[in-house]
């Protein structure tokens, strides 16, 4: 019989899924080509959402339900708020770069949007591996679709026919992975898992084998070198409005996952899991850096933004477990949680204004169509400029900080490897400061290519001056959201 505290610890997903199954069936009635009625119920869906999840976060409990395959802790909970937040304002960006393209007219959109928010809180919920792969399967197949949602456009479908293989390659070595774990222990129950592998009673050659893929479809996920290949491609390819659906909210699944399997469940085996982890971060941050800098699109610069950045945040987790420190253990995973909220807070802003930019027939993809900007657009060219340079880690702002605290953890380790990757670290953010600082010189320094004045439907723009405000107001006093992340890092492993 499932007891009461199982409900408890799913009810947002329920709500979700709920929700879902109604805006599908408003979709299918509805004859409104811009989908007015079913954006609205949308967006109030994710409200509702936001706040059980938040409401949750900050009762602080951690309930197990459905005999242990669910947790709802305070690590998952703000993880599910920030990522239905995200969800919501790409939602409010993108609408009207999606109603010009004729994708609201299907009705898709919202309903896989919302299917694709539920597959991240499986993840992030889930205890088990099986339960685990689900979610990830339920967040990527709503992928594939929403990247091949212009059915008339060649490089969406290839981006999602590209998406689609490398998507599946990946999924196959998670799965084989979590196959050769389970295999091992005897378990799918993650903290059996930890408690199995602690005991000594399994061979470690076996072990490992199976970490390898694991870690493999990890890397995936995030998008780290060298598994980065689908990053660029499917950022270019798919509708910028997907573009931002699938490089925002996932990363916070993604993390949440990386969490529940490595340091929840396979601890014991963090020797070896730090070393493919440095391997990951070190080729992510010289290929996503260097790269970068050839791009002329701004989605790709962008794509390859985000490589470089996922190794910044792998660093962190590398620096988690150093002499069974527990304190910097805490810090190191407390800094990479709040480094992928705020590279997710800024990313928001980023492509915001490109998709404000897009007109119907016209993309605004190139760095050569921010030309000007300030001229046409004082206030949203200081918004990009808050966004890039963030991006590249120069104070006041959110990103400078984030970027402190996992040097920090790497040099409190006390070790000279540790303390050689902050200093590669900082030479590689030198080197990724000149492409995010070449988009400001265009906005500010060129001249404009078009003397149309930029408009924006006032949602958009109300949304886009807060994300531009909160970038800098976190920057400036980011020690609320730190103690958040470090209180429910905390909470977390004392489970």
């Amino acid at each position: 019989m499932i007891d009461k505290l199982s409900w408890i610890a799913v009810y947002p997903e329920v709500v979700l899924l709920v929700m879902a199954c109604i805006i599908a069936l408003v979709d299918l009635a509805g004859t409104d080509a811009r989908r007015t009625r079913t954006y609205v119920l949308t967006l109030l869906t994710l409200v509702v959402v936001a706040f059980l999840t938040g409401a949750n976060a900050v009762a602080g409990k951690t309930i197990f339900g459905f005999g242990g395959m669910v947790v709802s802790d305070p690590m998952g909970n703000w993880l599910k708020c920030f990522a239905t937040l995200a969800l919501m304002v790409t939602l409010v960006y993108g609408r009207p770069y999606a109603a010009d393209r004729e994708m609201l007219r299907g009705g898709e959109l919202f309903t896989l949007s919302m299917l694709a928010l539920l597959g991240m809180f499986v993840m992030i919920s889930g205890s088990n591996f099986l339960l685990i792969y689900l979610g990830l399967e339920l967040l990527t197949l709503s992928s594939y679709a929403l990247v091949a949602l212009r059915r008339d456009n060649v490089l969406a479908s290839e981006a999602a026919m590209k998406y689609f293989v490398l998507g599946a390659l990946a999924s196959g070595f998670l799965l084989y992975g979590l196959s050769m774990v389970y295999g091992a222990t005897g378990t799918l129950d993650v903290n059996e898992v930890y408690k199995v592998i602690a005991s000594g009673s399994v061979k470690h050659q076996v072990l490992v084998f199976g970490l390898v893929f694991i870690v493999a479809g990890l890397a995936f996920k995030v998008g780290a070198a060298p598994f980065h290949m689908w990053v660029p491609d499917v950022y270019h390819g798919a509708p910028t409005a997907i573009t931002l659906m699938i490089g925002a909210a996932p990363e916070l699944a993604a993390f949440a996952i990386i969490i529940r399997l490595l340091v929840e469940g396979l601890l014991p085996l963090a020797i070896d899991w730090q070393q493919m982890l440095t391997v990951l971060a070190v080729a992510s941050l010289l290929v996503g850096n260097f790269a970068a800098i050839a791009q002329t699109n701004l989605k790709r610069m962008l794509a390859y933004s985000t490589i470089a950045q996922m190794g910044f945040m792998l660093l962190g987790l590398v620096a988690g477990v150093v002499n069974d420190n527990t304190y910097n253990a805490q810090f190191a995973y407390s800094a990479a949680m709040f480094y992928v909220i705020t590279y997710v807070l800024t990313t928001l802003a980023s492509f915001g204004i490109i998709l404000l930019l897009a007109r119907e027939g016209f993309e605004s993809e190139e760095i050569t169509d921010l030309a000007g900007l300030n001229q046409r657009s004082p206030l949203y060219a200081g918004v990009m400029a808050i966004a890039m340079f963030s991006l590249a880690g120069i104070p006041p702002l959110v990103g400078f900080y984030a970027k402190l605290a996992i040097l920090q953890a790497l040099i409190a380790s006390g070790q000279a490897f540790y303390v050689g990757l902050a200093v590669f670290a900082v030479l590689a953010s030198l080197v990724g400061a000149f492409y995010y600082i070449r988009v400001v010189k265009v906005m500010y320094f060129d001249a404009p290519v078009t003397a149309a004045t930029v408009s924006a439907p006032r949602d958009v723009r109300t949304v886009l001056t807060l994300n531009g405000a909160l970038i800098l107001v976190l920057g400036i006093v980011p020690g609320g959201l730190m103690t958040l992340c470090a209180n429910a890092i905390v909470a977390t492993l004392a489970t």
